[in-house]
């Protein structure tokens, strides 16, 4: 397949993502939307070739943050109505689809690799991790900073609100 046809894959993956974000009425489903999107967004900048924002993209938006909103999800004490209509078998059939896509693109790789070809094909860009951390504590320090106070006060509020229901 090639490049378009990936961007476009990724792209409509994600842009079905994000609307399940916005549309579902469970907030479990929602956040597990968002780390598709989020993940489909990672995919298209390493056909970018923007391998640490992508890993950056992952790390912190699809690691930390979207912890940050399941605990946020915990804390609100859903009630068990509501989780038990969460129908964990309507993924399976999702979870084959994408095991099975996994898989077929995998062999490829493993043949390439065995028989001892580059899995690469192009030279890694420029640009390096020192690179944007020192752009990050230097140009960008105060966005940065100012994001971690933006976490740090919706987890204070996440557990004043847990809180005030007691």
């Amino acid at each position: 397949m090639t490049g378009a046809v990936w961007f476009y894959l990724f792209g409509g993956i994600m842009l079905a993502a994000a609307l399940c974000v916005v549309f579902s009425r469970q907030p479990i489903y929602s956040v597990l939307s968002l780390l598709v999107a989020m993940f489909c967004l990672a995919a298209l900048f390493v056909m970018l070739e923007a391998y640490v924002v992508a890993a950056l993209q992952i790390l912190l938006y699809a690691g930390a943050v979207l912890v940050l909103f399941l605990f946020v999800i915990m804390l609100l004490n859903l009630d068990r109505e509501a989780l038990a209509r969460l129908r964990p078998f309507t993924l399976r059939g999702l979870g084959t689809v994408v095991g099975v896509l996994f898989c077929v693109q995998l062999i490829p790789l493993l043949s390439r690799a065995a028989s001892g070809r580059s899995l690469a094909g192009v030279p890694a860009p420029p640009g390096t991790v020192a690179d944007v951390g020192r752009l990050l504590f230097t140009k960008y320090l105060l966005p940065f900073e100012l994001t971690s106070f933006l976490i740090l006060a919706a987890i204070i509020g996440a557990v004043t609100l847990a809180r005030s229901k007691q």
